[in-house]
């Protein structure tokens, strides 16, 4: 009952726009208040919350926390029930003593061991999954028809199981590259030409980024899609009846006998060769157990009404997910993941950002939309059903700002945007950090393709230009090294206990972050023209049609 009294439509009429930092829209002129952030940062990053893993108690808490503090600036509803959008889960985890693959090649039977040589995760599809089939190597598994690329070309696989590469060709783009090489565009690849299982295997690079050894622990990590209107997972293919994913060791033996073997497929790699798909000899028979449940886990929305009497209509959008992983697998005492900086600083933030529109004398002439996203730990889900089930029509929304853990512990002196190089955000971005006195550097690390890692991606899949922002590597102390900060910040505290308020913040550097974020939403909201694609973008092209 308390829920629905403070998030129904008639807390919508109150409005606390106090008049001690109102700015018109032209001086652009914000003045963030550093502990309002901080006591969101500390709120939300409370052992209290234990995590706010998606469905957990701790992030329903914190969802009402962020939907509360937009009533309180007077942001209108935009969910589905106040403004709460819950998102119906299925969560599916593997019974460890399940799972089973067998090979067998004449009168030979091998039976590989789980999870030493094999991996498999939980499906959402089925309690029980099993899938038989023959094989037939496809290389990548990639069809890109943009970098003339087909790995299917010529080769039947109709009713079999494919074995593909994990990851991509050397020379694809880094960025265009992780599209294509999606585990969801290798599954959509084989699907479509009726492929009935897929088996990944590790190559030598993939064994340097990522080593088979290190994946052992996440076999207990389980699986979640949000349901469909017909109670189905999204973004899952049926007639994919199982797979896994092979050490190197393991996979040696799948090519015995074939027209090539592993290692010479490998030699080709070497060589930055695409390696040409054959038949593989010998049948094969997987089956794994999963159990199932479903769970709510919400968004919240709300919505600054723009003051153009037709831009109104138009969106900014910022967004930012709420959640984190929950508690933490170990035997020390201190078990909570609670994710501070990711992704309690970029909410923080956020919401600081909401307040400084809502004070706003003369309001930007573009409505503004704050989203708060659950999911982003389990694969940008919250943020894909929203893009998917959007609150207003995704075609009116002009551009979309994410923020995702933020590194707060020292005074930076430039932002970076994600994604921006794609569109003409490039520009609006650039002026808007000017405005902040903060420059703009280019994505520093290109080749780990951080424009496909974050929620915004989910709205770039459904053509809304899109930049992740994020505070720069170049300090303004000398002293300071803000790569190596944020080296060891992934090293020391990424996704462990330790990410929690006792982190040496610097609350200077939160009260930049949210004026450069105020400006880009200011500067997005009132620029005459919404911002376009590059002309023939790789994104643009592919994504912007569905809009």
């Amino acid at each position: 009952m308390i829920k629905k009294l403070l998030l129904g439509s008639a807390f919508t009429a109150m409005s606390f726009t106090a008049c001690a930092h109102n700015h018109s829209a032209t001086e652009q002129a914000f003045n963030p208040d550093t502990q309002r952030i901080k006591s969101h940062l500390f709120f939300l990053a409370d052992d209290l919350l234990e995590g706010r893993d998606t469905g957990s108690r701790g992030h329903e808490i914190a969802a009402l926390y962020i939907a509360t503090e937009f009533a309180k600036y007077g942001l209108k509803p935009a969910g589905t029930d106040g403004y709460i959008q819950n998102v119906t889960f299925r969560k599916a985890n593997l019974v460890q003593a399940s799972p089973s693959f067998t090979l067998r090649r004449g009168d030979d039977t091998i039976d590989f061991a789980y999870p030493k040589e094999y991996l498999a995760g939980p499906s959402l599809l089925n309690t029980k999954a099993t899938v038989s089939g023959e094989m037939v190597f496809v290389g990548y598994g990639i069809v890109a028809d943009e970098l003339s690329h087909n790995d299917y070309s010529d080769i039947d696989v109709e009713g079999k199981i494919v074995v593909t590469l994990a990851g991509k060709p050397s020379d694809f783009p880094s960025e265009e590259g992780a599209h294509f090489a999606s585990g969801y565009q290798k599954q959509k690849y084989a699907a479509d030409r009726g492929a009935v299982g897929m088996i990944t295997i590790t190559t030598p690079k993939n064994e340097k980024v990522r080593p088979y050894q290190s994946r052992l622990s996440y076999i207990h990590t389980p699986r979640m899609a949000w349901l469909n209107e017909n109670g189905e997972p999204a973004n899952s293919f049926p007639q994919i009846k199982g797979g896994a994913y092979m050490s190197e060791a393991a996979a040696r033996k799948l090519f015995e006998g074939a027209p090539r073997s592993l290692d010479e497929v490998y030699a080709e790699l070497e060589a930055d060769k695409v390696p040409a798909g054959f038949a593989l000899p010998g049948t094969v028979d997987i089956s794994k157990t999963s159990t199932h449940e479903v769970i709510t886990s919400p968004n919240v929305v709300g919505v600054l009404e723009g003051s153009d009497p037709e831009l109104k209509d138009e969106y900014v959008v910022f967004s930012a997910h709420s959640d984190h992983i929950g508690f933490a697998k170990t035997v020390k005492k201190d078990n909570i993941n609670n994710g501070a900086m990711d992704n309690a600083s970029g909410t923080s933030v956020m919401l600081e950002t909401a307040r400084l529109f809502s004070e706003m004398k003369e309001k930007p002439k573009r409505s503004i939309l704050f989203v708060s996203v659950t999911g982003e730990e389990k694969g940008l889900l919250g943020a894909d059903y929203f893009a998917r089930n959007p609150t207003v029509p995704v075609t009116s929304m002009v551009a979309n700002v994410n923020l995702d853990m933020p590194i707060l512990t020292y005074e930076f002196a430039d932002v970076i945007a994600f994604g921006a190089n794609h569109s003409d955000l490039q520009a609006s971005v650039e002026k808007a950090a000017a405005n902040a006195d903060i420059e703009l550097s280019p994505d520093p690390w290109p080749d780990q393709a951080l424009f496909t890692r974050s929620d915004h991606y989910a709205f770039v899949k459904q053509g809304v230009p899109a930049v992740f922002m994020v505070p720069g590597l170049k300090s303004k102390d000398p002293n300071v090294d803000g790569s190596k900060v944020f080296g060891q910040f992934l090293s020391t505290h990424y996704h462990k206990p330790s990410d929690d308020v006792n982190q040496p913040f610097n609350w200077k550097a939160a009260e930049t972050f949210t004026k450069v974020n105020a400006q880009i939403g200011l500067t997005l909201a009132n620029q005459e023209e919404k911002p376009m694609w590059n002309e023939g973008d790789f994104f643009g092209n592919t994504f912007s049609k569905s809009k």
